[in-house]
């Protein structure tokens, strides 16, 4: 498991260090390793000696960190060059670069073949206008780039699309979250002595291993109860297809039954396209945690029918997995005596429908938001999951599982490809496959458990689409092949 922390935390964990008289040292180790990923970056183009690296250098520590690591590339035969963004300069950086034999410049040198963004640290705050960054350039980031909130992962203004990210002590919560995840490019984490004043993570992501190990391959003994029963409410006249989305993905997760309760022409497609699905009208059955939600509607019919599911979960304390329509018919009522019953709630809304939930049932935190849900995602989803007290699943470029309390994973599988109509039916099937799977008594928290369906579908879509474009029913055999290449 990764872990990450607020600049806030950084910093604080910095502090001890400064206050010993450890700050030019801690400088020079961060710079020493930043130096190192520039020849690494180098090497990977050509020759390092007779290179010439540029770096945008800010007024503050960020800045000075990037002038003493161009002195250390200066000393490999590196033509260094610091091109200020301010009205100053780190004195003992400058100083050091100047000893090495490097040099100042008002503009990027046209032969640069790297970039050093050294402007902005975990402390900026704000909108930020870069200058003009040559074409084809490669840029390395020092500790996170320039504009990104350390914090939030908020781009208020501009940014320099990083290729590499060398960031120093502790990743960065930033670094993983929406834009600034976007804008980092490949990170690697560097140790430079302040991870024993940490404490506690802001946020963490689950690996292969963790997630995989939520969706483990069934044990010699087990049979089809043993490897969980999921119940699907989903599908409706006017919306059949996204039962069948919801039960693929459910059963190449490997489950032992999907038992599906819905209207007749979706129970077709669905037995049609899944024989092995156990298919009726009403919720009666062995199910282990049920779904609802994904192309339900609206109506009359809808609410009746999520309202069998929730006395179902509750009667039996059941995990329960609320998506898509269920998130718009959903009441506080049937949300605290799920509660009160024991059962495992997931909400797994987009950003437009947390927005839409938290004013129709937690108005109280409504005011301001919107806002919140578009700039800090992790904010926004603690909040509601807080309120709501279930844990909440928030979709985006980056899915954050947030429980009460404040325990939070984010992971950021996957891209753009999974922008297309289904893809969070299926998802929605693998967060509730993932409760069934462990209903028998797994020891996996829920928000993990969310988190895991999360990394497995991000991975899938991205296996879906080293095959060109694709549209939610190719997500299935993605599904599979990555379980299966363990």
């Amino acid at each position: 498991m990764i872990h990450a922390y607020t600049g806030d935390a950084v910093r604080a964990a910095e502090s001890p260090v400064l206050r010993a008289g450890q700050g030019e040292a801690l400088m020079r180790r961060a710079a020493w390793k930043l130096a190192i990923g520039v020849v690494r970056e180098l090497r990977s183009h050509g020759p390092v000696a007779g290179s010439t690296v540029a770096a945008l250098v800010g007024t503050g520590n960020n800045g000075g960190d990037a002038l003493w690591a161009l002195s250390f590339l200066r000393r490999r035969g590196v033509n260094a060059v610091a091109v200020p963004t301010g009205d100053r300069m780190h004195e003992v950086g400058l100083d050091a670069l100047r000893r090495a034999g490097g040099r100042v410049a008002d503009r990027i040198p046209d032969d640069a073949v790297l970039l050093i963004d050294g402007v902005l640290g975990t402390g900026a705050r704000g909108g930020w206008e870069p200058p003009p960054v040559p074409a084809g350039i490669t840029v390395v980031a020092c500790d996170l780039p320039s504009g990104v909130d350390a914090n939030t992962g908020e781009v208020a203004g501009g940014v320099i699309l990083a290729d590499l990210t060398v960031t120093f002590g502790a990743l960065k919560t930033g670094l993983v979250v929406g834009a600034g995840a976007h804008a980092a490019g490949r990170v690697e984490l560097v140790d430079i002595g302040i991870e024993p004043y940490l404490g506690e993570p802001d946020v963490s992501s689950l690996e292969r291993d963790d997630a995989l190990a939520v969706f483990a391959p069934p044990a010699w003994d087990d049979h089809k109860y043993r490897r969980g029963v999921l119940g699907v409410c989903a599908g409706s006249e006017q919306y059949p297809g996204a039962a069948v989305l919801v039960c693929s993905s459910a059963l190449a997760s490997g489950l032992g039954m999907v038992q599906y309760a819905g209207p007749q022409r979706a129970a077709n497609l669905v037995l049609t396209a899944h024989p092995e699905v156990v298919a009726g009208s009403g919720v009666e059955g062995k199910a282990q945690a049920w779904v609802a939600g994904p192309g339900l509607g609206s109506d009359e019919d809808a609410q009746s029918r999520l309202a069998e599911v929730v006395e179902t979960c509750v009667d039996g304390a059941l995990p329960l997995v609320l998506d898509a329509s269920a998130l718009g018919l959903v009441t506080l009522d049937q949300l605290s005596r799920l509660r009160n019953a024991g059962c495992e709630v997931v909400l797994t809304p987009h950003q437009g429908e947390l927005v839409k939930l938290v004013d129709r049932l937690v108005p109280d935190i409504a005011d301001g938001f919107a806002d919140l849900a578009k700039a800090d995602p992790v904010a926004a989803a603690r909040r509601a999951a807080e309120a709501l007290a279930v844990v909440v699943l928030l979709k985006g470029s980056t899915t954050v599982s947030a429980a009460p309390g404040g325990r939070t994973l984010v992971q950021n599988e996957g891209g753009a490809e999974l922008a297309t109509a289904g893809t969070g039916d299926c998802l929605a099937g693998l967060v509730a496959s993932a409760l069934a799977r462990s209903s028998q008594g797994g020891s996996v928290a829920t928000p993990e458990k969310a988190a895991a369906a999360a990394w497995l579908h991000g991975t899938a879509g991205s296996k879906a689409a080293s095959d060109g474009p694709f549209g939610a029913s190719a997500l299935a055999n993605a599904v599979r092949h990555v379980l299966t290449a363990r």
